[in-house]
């Protein structure tokens, strides 16, 4: 088959799953998404390469996805920045396909003084968050950096982002008890003003604190114990040098043997006098921390560059490795620009992953086709590379590749 035929998909119009336990993006839409006025996209299974030159609209395509996966950019970009200057709406539209589930085709639209609302088989859903978790993706970026070298807000996003999309409850307590949490801290802060906050109030916001936060700290508890292993399991497959990394879970309400419930409920007890004084809610999940750690030390302030470029590349395989064996289906990866920093046997091992689909199929950009055209079999149809420039994509050619 020659490559034009190959982007054109099968009869169905969209590529084929390599294996049953892929979950595949089949095809992708954009309308005035950022530098995208009408943009189609039909990816291959295995790696997608997005090559053009900055500005060209690459990383446009892999927030696309995100919006489709996540309900939203992982740049954090707020909708409004993302739509089409002068234009009234934009949509992000993809057709999926797996072993798990049947096919299906997704809808994100935004308008604005509207907001977002999302769409399966043409059907509204009641609320985005029923969005989440039917194209699980895990996103690969430069600003993975922080993940490691950042503060804990970042590794709570991990941590949400990842059982979000796996445990559609965990979600919903999660964004229950952020509602609950600002509200209480609105009475806090009016308190601080002069306000008078009547106790009982307080007590009530208290207990449904304790309650949905407890779930969401038992929930995280099991999941950073499942992913200190996988975390191992990608050490090795990045084939990395010394000791394996190792993480553990530090909830600000502390580790005493009780229950999360119990402990939650002792811990805005405790600190009530204080959370009044300073306006806020001084103990629960959202002041969690996972600490990173190689041989015995804190990966934070004490690791090299590189060794916070391999611990971020070996959690974000790692997150991959456990969405894969929650839904039986791999996740979609988004890579962005990611392979820059990295030393040319790193980024062998890591592209011969995406190339076995190891961990899924792999959206890729990158201002240069190398090192890819020495790495990537794009003769067969498994991949493709794609040519981005002024907000439009196009497969090239095999000539185009091999010449």
């Amino acid at each position: 088959m020659d490559r034009s035929s190959a982007n054109r998909g099968s009869s169905r119009g969209y590529a084929e799953a390599p294996d049953p336990a892929t979950l595949l993006l089949t095809r992708l839409s954009l309308a005035s998404f950022r530098a995208h006025a009408d943009t189609v996209l039909v990816p291959s299974p295995g790696v997608n390469l997005l090559v053009g030159a900055n500005g060209a609209g690459k990383t446009n395509v892999l927030e696309a996805i995100s919006y489709l996966g996540v309900g939203k950019s992982f740049l954090g970009a707020s909708d409004g920045h993302v739509l089409q200057r002068g234009q009234d709406y934009f949509a992000v539209q993809g057709g999926i396909a797996g072993s798990t589930r049947a096919d299906a085709k997704l809808r994100l639209a935004f308008v604005p003084g509207e907001g977002k609302r999302a769409f399966v088989n043409g059907s509204p859903l009641e609320r985005l968050s029923g969005l989440v978790g039917r194209l699980p993706v895990v996103v690969f970026s430069p600003a993975d950096w922080e993940l490691t070298a950042g503060g804990p807000s970042e590794r709570r996003r991990l941590v949400d982002s990842t059982l979000s999309q796996a445990y559609p409850v965990y979600l919903d307590d999660l964004l229950k008890y952020r509602r609950a949490l600002r509200q209480k801290n609105a009475l806090l802060l009016g308190r601080r003003r002069g306000r008078s906050v009547d106790a009982a109030t307080l007590d009530a916001w208290d207990e449904e604190l304790a309650v949905l936060g407890g779930r969401v700290v038992q929930r995280r508890a099991v999941f950073l114990e499942r992913l200190a292993g996988l975390l191992v399991e990608a050490h090795t497959l990045l084939g990395s040098p010394g000791d394996p990394p190792t993480l553990s879970y530090v909830p600000s309400l502390g580790d005493d043997g009780d229950e999360p419930l119990d402990r939650l409920r002792s811990g805005l007890n405790r600190t009530r006098r204080r959370s009044l004084d300073q306006g806020r809610t001084l103990v629960g999940p959202h002041l969690d921390e996972v600490r990173f750690q190689l041989a015995g030390f804190d990966l934070r302030p004490y690791a090299s560059q590189g060794q916070h470029r391999t611990f971020a590349l070996a959690v974000r395989i790692a997150q991959a490795l456990y969405l894969f064996e929650l839904t039986d289906e791999r996740p979609v990866l988004l890579l962005d620009d990611v392979f820059g920093p990295l030393d040319p046997e790193r980024t062998r091992v890591i592209v011969g992953l995406l190339v076995a689909q190891t961990l899924g199929q792999s959206f890729i950009t990158s201002a240069q086709l190398e090192p890819f055209r020495d790495l990537v079999p794009f003769q067969d149809d498994d991949h493709v590379v794609f040519h981005v420039e002024h907000g439009t994509v196009a497969p090239l050619s095999l000539s185009s590749l091999t010449s």
